[in-house]
């Protein structure tokens, strides 16, 4: 996808490669890649020397280990289902869903989230914005990753479009609003709950799980 330009950040991108990022942070990486060319093509660099990196260093494994390995990877893998895109919604967005529609709950303005995946090590949602609206001032106590999947959505840093990717830390405060040419559909994960401004949001925060 052409227009993409806010991309995954390198240490991210080798994280995901060596398959060391967590769950929630590979659901909007693999569905970035899956829109953007770019990131691809990194990520085939990435893969390709970690296989380098790999083959030296079997060279110093034993024989015997050496074999133990072969043999374990060699082990039957169960079938994973693949999952096509739908819509706006790419196939790691579809696996996560197991092929059936978000399951959206309102947040009030006319805002809407679907949780795809909550545990100890954070959150992946999708995110219904209607256009113009304001998603409520924030801050952020880990690291959010938020990829556009229609319309667009503006803050303090830019405007973000279809297939960006916008990487918030605890130094981004920011206000995002949804263009006005769509509603945007955002998916969105975090490791720590956001830090709202407001009263009200952070009265209802413990309820919608944001």
């Amino acid at each position: 996808m052409s227009s993409v330009t806010h991309h995954i950040p390198d240490h991210i991108l080798t994280a995901y490669a060596a398959g060391s990022l967590s769950h929630v942070y590979s659901v909007v990486v693999a569905a970035h890649i899956s829109m953007c060319d770019e990131c691809r093509a990194r990520l085939g660099a990435q893969e390709a020397m970690g296989g380098v990196v790999m083959e030296q260093q079997s060279a110093d494994l034993s024989a015997d280990l050496k074999a133990s390995v072969l043999d374990m990877l060699d082990d039957p893998v169960p079938d994973t289902p693949v999952y096509a895109r739908q819509g706006v919604f790419p196939s790691p967005v579809m696996a996560e869903l197991k092929g059936q529609k978000p399951k959206w709950k309102s947040l009030g303005l006319g805002v809407k989230q679907s949780i795809l995946h909550s545990g100890p090590e954070g959150s992946v949602r999708l995110l219904s914005i209607p256009p113009g609206q304001a998603v409520p001032d924030h801050s952020h106590g880990g690291l959010e990753l938020t990829l556009v999947l229609q319309g667009s959505f503006s803050d303090e840093s830019g405007r973000f479009g279809v297939g960006d990717v916008e990487v918030a830390d605890e130094d981004v405060d920011h206000i995002p609003i949804a263009g006005v040419e769509a509603t945007c559909i955002c998916l969105a994960a975090t490791d720590a709950p956001l830090q709202f401004k407001g009263l009200m949001p952070r009265l209802l925060q413990p309820i919608f799980d944001i």
